[in-house]
């Protein structure tokens, strides 16, 4: 079984998490509403099974329980696809959101990198402050250990942006950590 299950507590958030990458019941309680439904989209269409209760310090704002999610949520990732025999590697997607157009590509490469190009037009979509989305990415991609592309190539509307780039995100984990073989997809021979 392809699972994980992280606990992580500091003086600014407390969090547990279980993912499953083969699916499963997806539960999201992080105190921000837009995050929620952002973790929901992305585990949708993943493919995954995630439950993932976070406590933050809120009352500062939503930056410590974001990116300490992305933290968690990475290393949950990097311990479900153990040594990533099997795995595809690779994926990429395109998202069509109303106006916005988005894209993910990603390698399960273990060299951490992230290049986030999305202007978000709006600072705030609700209670989650938009600049976030590059926090949450930065953190995931660092910690699962995923070369990581996000590229919106137009778009009006931060909230439109913003489900674009989780919803190809959770598209192109789908594609890279489906099993197509038995060894690892490296010249190398590791990961």
């Amino acid at each position: 079984m392809r699972t994980a299950q992280i606990k992580r507590e500091t003086k600014e958030t407390q969090i547990a998490c279980t993912l499953s990458l083969d699916g499963g019941t997806v539960a999201i309680k992080t105190g921000i509403g837009f995050f929620d439904h952002m973790l929901t989209a992305l585990a949708f269409y993943a493919g995954w099974g995630l439950e993932l209760r976070v406590s933050g310090d809120l009352h500062v704002d939503g930056h410590h329980t974001v990116e300490d999610a992305g933290i968690v949520l990475g290393h949950a990732l990097r311990e479900a696809l153990g040594d990533k025999k099997g795995i595809r590697r690779f994926g990429s997607a395109y998202v069509p959101m109303d106006e916005a157009l988005c894209f993910t590509a990603l390698d399960f490469s273990n060299r951490p990198f992230l290049v986030f190009d999305a202007d978000m037009p709006q600072p705030m979509i609700g209670a989650y402050d938009a600049c976030l989305t590059a926090e949450f990415m930065r953190a995931l991609a660092m910690n699962a250990g995923i070369t990581l592309h996000q590229k919106c190539f137009y778009g009006e509307n931060a909230h439109h942006i913003t489900e674009g780039l989780y919803k190809s995100l959770g598209l192109a984990i789908k594609d890279g950590v489906k099993i197509e073989g038995t060894g690892v997809v490296s010249t190398k021979g590791v990961l």
